[in-house]
């Protein structure tokens, strides 16, 4: 898997430079696209750390249709309100999944019911579905036997992972009620356990490499 990692990951870094990191989406509709500051400083140290991946030192932000969106591979989209998109917007997004390119949305609690609604828009045609817990972004460098970690409560009960598959492929994961965002934050924002922390990281990482490999 790592060798595998290694080729992918040169390919990319030829393709996309250097540097890697995701793109967070800078939506509209009121919904903080803004939040979760440190989430993507701590991911990017602990690939650079753990797997020798030469990332930037956090993403970038842009909105679907500005240039520098289509210039990495993972896009990332997460809040607790409401998400909009307009048509040109949609189709730009559809066409940068279809291409290639991979989204990871995490609910913060509270986007659910309008990110579900704007998809639904990029992919008239798909539905979200429950992926098992053998799926591949819970094993391809940690094993998740159990699927997703709990992070937070939310709605109580167990954790989401959900996807798009357009054509045989995931080109959308979405990670619902637990928070991994929140859980990879600089660990005195919302003090959460060790453990915890720890399992949110590793976590995200999983999805990380994924969504590069994918």
């Amino acid at each position: 898997m790592l060798l595998r990692l290694s080729i992918i990951l040169l390919a990319i870094s030829t393709i996309y430079g250097q540097d890697i990191s995701p793109v967070r989406i800078h939506y509209s509709g009121g919904g903080d696209w803004y939040g979760n500051k440190t989430t993507w400083i701590n991911i990017l140290e602990k690939a650079h750390n753990e797997l020798n991946i030469s990332v930037k030192r956090q993403e970038q932000a842009h909105k679907i249709l500005d240039p520098e969106f289509t210039l990495t591979p993972i896009a990332y989209i997460a809040g607790h309100g409401n998400i909009s998109f307009n048509d040109a917007e949609a189709e730009a997004l559809r066409k940068y999944l279809v291409s290639g390119g991979f989204l990871y949305a995490d609910d913060d609690y509270g986007m659910d019911k309008s990110f579900r609604k704007q998809m639904k828009r990029v992919f008239p045609e798909l539905n979200f579905v429950e992926l098992p817990f053998s799926h591949p972004i819970y094993h391809n460098i940690y094993n998740f036997n159990n699927g997703l970690p709990k992070i937070h409560e939310h709605d109580g009960g167990p954790p989401k992972g959900l996807g798009l598959i357009y054509e045989g492929r995931l080109v959308c994961f979405y990670s619902l009620n637990t928070d991994i965002s929140v859980g990879c934050e600089d660990p005195e924002i919302h003090n959460d356990p060790p453990e915890v922390r720890k399992q949110a990281l590793k976590m995200a990482l999983n999805i990380f490499v994924y969504g590069l490999m994918n």
